[in-house]
């Protein structure tokens, strides 16, 4: 079992992953599909088959002779340009790099978690504009026994998969079975309830194809096991289809990594590392269908780029630009932005294994030289606010306490303190997309003010992560979002450590930096079973004060996601967590 949020971090269980080097490693492809060149970003015109005949991907630079080969296979001259996207696609750029599986029983990544909400049902969803509520999506309704221990859900008749397969509650127990089963990076999210491999088909089971059983093992906070429910790893699969496609007992997971086998509103066509994603509407879909035919991710880093795309007409929405990109684009008549405060925070986190970073003085040297103020004045302006503790601000019992500043003078004191009068030398692994990037310069420049010196690793989103599950990072820049809309989702991660092991079993954030607290994860064990809100909050905001104080975690930010879209778009809404940006609700 392993812990991780919607992140740019997760496990060592995880399988190394694709370079995103050669050709497309998804099944999940169009017979059809012209390949596009990885870093192609340029005037000439590639033609993909998953637009109608009329409509080209435009880039912006021309970085290699294959954009021009490409485009002379379709007689275009390189210098043609376009008005727009086609009335029934969206076109969004983003950078999808972090993207490891297409299995919603091991994906959980952010970009990867939005494609899993838009083409994956569940029992049920929280409401978007009100987190707090439950809505149904294919259960009817749901009971709860008087001890809390046994949930009852009666699922919608007539359902269907995007296959045509009926979907039953023998499709929700397999999906729920298959994720303990398979224990992979989200499995922690159901496992927390005493399901095991073991006694899983047992505790989950289907009665006669309508109603599905939960039998869990404590009597926790109702709203706490309803909205585990709505995460992700808790989708439905079609059970026949994936059984088809088993190998040597494997409960599809090889073929689904690539593969779609969903009932959401959107089907996922197309997906290609590093590069693409196709989602089409799923004509099966039991309710109200997308307008869109299809929305196309393009994976596109640089935030230049992304905004000149934009500007031009060839995408409909862009993902992940700088301040002044938006500050630029709020000039443009035909461009305006939207934006959400998200469940995502932002860190660095310190490795105890080091020897160094390991000494109580460093952990709190750390969180003195951080220039808080400059961070949150450009590099996430508009995008994001300071904050410093592990709840974001909209979960029960978050802190908005914010004790810690750049002082330097405080920190060359803890440091020498410490035994370190002078400084040392340290790494940081860093993905290099924006803000992060901006971030982690700006704290290499404070850092060197104390004497310490810090040697910036930069890789994509795999290549860190990879590394971090491992424990193999002297410090790490990171962001975590939650996985359910209840303040243990990161309670569960930054303050629980069940066992330090290399070996173990629960593999939260504190693991992944060998930060042993016995004491603190008694403490979120207790937060988690209270049933008074009231007492909850208090348990929350005195486990979040000795974060702060102890932790080897420096909290930086909360996210507050802003997208420029063109002014024809319409009902795009970023959710408060990745899976609930719902692009079938959108149109043109």
């Amino acid at each position: 079992m392993t812990k991780v949020g919607w992140e740019e971090q997760n496990r060592s269980l995880m399988p190394a992953p694709s370079d995103g080097h050669g050709p497309a490693v998804s099944g999940i492809v169009l017979a059809s599909a012209i390949p596009v060149t990885r870093g192609i970003a340029s005037t000439s015109e590639v033609r993909l088959s998953i637009f109608p005949k009329e409509f080209f991907v435009k880039s912006i630079f021309i970085r290699s002779a294959a954009a021009l080969a490409v485009a002379a296979a379709f007689a275009l001259p390189a210098t043609t340009l376009l008005a727009a996207t086609p009335k029934d696609t969206l076109v969004v750029t983003w950078a999808i790099d972090d993207i490891i599986t297409m299995d919603p029983a091991e994906s959980f990544e952010i970009s990867a978690g939005e494609v899993m909400g838009n083409s994956y049902d569940r029992l049920l969803r929280y409401d978007v504009n009100d987190p707090s509520k439950l809505v149904p999506d294919i259960a009817k309704s749901w009971a709860v026994s008087p001890d809390d221990k046994t949930y009852t859900f009666e699922i919608k008749p007539g359902l269907k998969f995007a296959s045509g397969n009926p979907l039953t509650a023998e499709d929700v127990a397999y999906s729920l079975q298959r994720a303990v089963i398979l224990d992979k990076t989200p499995a922690f999210i159901l496992t927390q309830f005493g399901f095991t491999k073991e006694n899983v088909k047992d505790k989950i089971r289907a009665v006669d194809g309508k109603s599905l059983v939960l039998l869990i093992d404590k009597p926790y906070a109702p709203t706490f096991v309803l909205n585990c429910l709505t995460a992700n790893v808790a989708s439905i699969v079609d059970k026949k289809l994936v059984q088809a496609n088993e190998k040597n007992g494997d409960w599809g997971y090889g073929w689904l990594k690539t593969n779609y086998a969903g009932s959401g509103p959107m089907k996922v066509r197309e997906w290609r590392a590093n590069e693409i994603i196709a989602l089409e509407r799923n004509d099966n879909y039991w309710g109200t269908q997308s307008k869109l035919r299809r929305v196309i991710y393009r994976h596109v880093k640089e935030a230049a780029t992304q905004r000149l795309m934009l500007e031009k007409g060839d995408v409909d929405i862009a993902r992940n630009l700088t301040p002044q990109d938006l500050d630029a684009l709020a000039k443009n008549k035909n461009i305006k932005t939207t934006s959400t405060p998200k469940g995502t925070v932002w860190y660095f986190s310190l490795n105890q294994k080091h020897p160094i970073l390991s000494k109580p003085e460093v952990r709190e040297a750390f969180k003195w030289l951080v220039d808080y103020d400059a961070i949150g004045a450009t590099m996430i302006k508009n995008i994001g606010v300071v904050h410093q503790n592990f709840l974001p601000v909209g979960l029960l019992g978050a802190s908005t306490d914010k004790p810690y500043k750049l002082d330097v003078n405080k920190a060359k004191a803890l440091l020498a303190k410490a035994g370190h009068p002078n400084g040392f030398k340290i790494t940081i692994d860093m993905r290099t997309s924006q803000p992060v990037q901006g971030m982690t310069e700006a704290f290499q420049q404070t850092l060197k003010r104390a004497g310490i010196e810090l040697e910036i690793l930069p890789g994509d989103g795999k290549q860190t992560l990879t590394k971090y599950r491992a424990r193999q990072h002297d410090i790490y820049i990171g962001q975590w979002g939650a996985d359910y809309w209840d303040p243990h989702t990161n309670a569960d991660t930054f303050a629980r450590n069940p066992s330090n092991a290399d070996d173990a079993k629960s593999k939260p954030l504190a693991w992944r930096n060998a930060w042993d607290i016995p004491e603190m994860t008694k403490k979120a064990d207790a937060a988690v079973l209270e049933r008074d809100a009231n007492k909850r909050k208090a348990m929350y905001l005195e486990l979040q004060a000795d974060h702060r104080k102890n932790s080897p975690f420096v909290m930086i930010g909360q996210m507050i996601e802003t997208a420029a879209i063109r002014n024809d778009v319409k009902g795009f809404k970023i959710g408060p967590t990745s899976d609930a940006t719902y692009m079938f609700k959108v149109s043109k």
